[in-house]
């Protein structure tokens, strides 16, 4: 659906992210509504590339051949289009609005500043919150991998090691048993064998490779297309070694686009109107939250309007939250933690904060907005 501010919602409920974890539940019979129509199966392995947008899949198909082959149905992530949200949409099987992860960053009141969810820290900051802010209440929706290993079935979460046990993966992965993996041959490797467990079997896995190389070097560069053709070896090495009966499902959290910095507006410089009246700006370049003080959200909408023009969609939360980007259910929780101001980004543009977050100002690759470059992913599929 395109508002009448011009910019897409997310097909929640018909075609999105957050639909394929029930659907899969549904073809394994264990529950579930199957929206998007899966076939039955005894096992499934749903893979996760970070990063890998079906606009650039689609741009680049003769870098993936066996990625090209499978049955491909489009789909758009969640809002914001980001791996925090998206891995919570995939994993709950609801919107943003429902699981309130709600951003890369994302202002929290008990903290009062913008906290990492990635990282489980307030931004700049090196203490660990998970003791202050516990992931099981923080993301409190039931998941998907434990509605299936409660109906019997073998969960498998294969990722890299350095995030078991982290507040992310707590907050949307609990209910599978973790598999850490070093490298994404090692990913493969492993989901092959645990595809193979129980009478009934559902593994996750994730590779994460493009989505770095994206931010570093840009997406559709060389360095991405090389990438991308290993990503089309490994899913196909990993399908040679799926037993008999395993659907095997890949999909992505995002997509991305490339930043012009020079058409970038640095929230950071001194003086700048973008922090008058402003507690805390969260989210990240190309989808900004912004949490007023008290009084001056119609001030702060104002100014963000004028400063950035036509650049982004700069709306209200309020907007944001009637028109559904976060879907049709929006909870107390997730409420705070989307800003009184949102500046979506339209091609090419950003507002960094080259001071306080001058790691992520300065990468090549982002996401987060509502363009087909970052908001469609593919669901690929093919029965083994």
């Amino acid at each position: 659906m395109i508002t009448s501010s011009g910019f897409a919602v997310p097909r929640y409920g018909e075609a999105s992210l957050s639909d394929v974890m029930p659907s899969v539940l549904a073809a394994l019979e264990v529950g579930g509504d199957n929206r998007l129509d899966l076939a039955p199966s005894q096992r499934a392995v749903v893979m996760l590339v970070d990063g890998m947008g079906l606009v650039g899949l689609r741009e680049h198909a003769d870098a993936a051949p066996y990625l090209s082959s499978m049955t491909c149905r489009e789909l758009t992530a969640g809002f914001p289009s980001t791996t925090v949200t998206s891995l919570a949409s995939l994993s709950t099987g609801v919107p943003a609005g429902q699981h309130a992860l709600t951003g890369y960053t994302s202002y929290v009141t008990d903290v009062d500043g913008p906290v990492n969810w990635l990282a489980w820290k307030e931004v700049g900051k090196g203490d660990d919150l998970r003791d202050q802010l516990v992931p099981e209440v923080v993301q409190p929706e039931p998941t998907t991998w434990q509605r299936a290993a409660d109906a019997g079935v073998a969960v498998s979460i294969v990722s890299a090691h350095q995030y078991e046990g982290t507040g992310l993966t707590r907050a949307v992965f609990r209910g599978g048993g973790y598999t850490g993996t070093t490298t994404a041959g090692d990913a493969v490797a492993l989901a092959g064998d645990m595809a193979d467990r129980g009478h009934q079997s559902l593994v996750y896995a994730y590779i994460s490779e493009l989505d770095l190389i994206g931010h570093v070097r840009g997406p559709g560069t060389d360095a991405w297309i090389a990438q991308l053709e290993l990503v089309d070896r490994h899913v196909s090495a990993l399908a040679e070694r799926l037993p008999a009966g395993t659907a095997l499902y890949v999909t992505a959290d995002h997509g991305m686009t490339a930043l012009d910095q020079e058409a970038a507006i640095d929230a950071d410089v001194p003086g700048s109107p973008l922090r008058e009246g402003v507690r805390a700006i969260a989210g990240e370049p190309r989808m900004r939250h912004v949490h007023a003080q008290p009084g001056a959200a119609a001030d702060v909408l104002a100014a963000w309007r004028s400063v950035i023009g036509d650049r982004a969609w700069v709306i209200s939360g309020d907007e944001a939250v009637a028109t559904g980007l976060f879907g049709p259910v929006v909870t107390p929780m997730a409420r705070e933690r989307i800003g009184d101001v949102l500046a979506i980004a339209k091609d090419g543009f950003g507002v960094v904060q080259r001071r306080r977050e001058s790691l992520a100002s300065a990468l090549a690759g982002h996401h987060g907005s509502l363009t087909d470059a970052e908001l469609l992913v593919p669901l690929l599929s093919v029965q083994l």
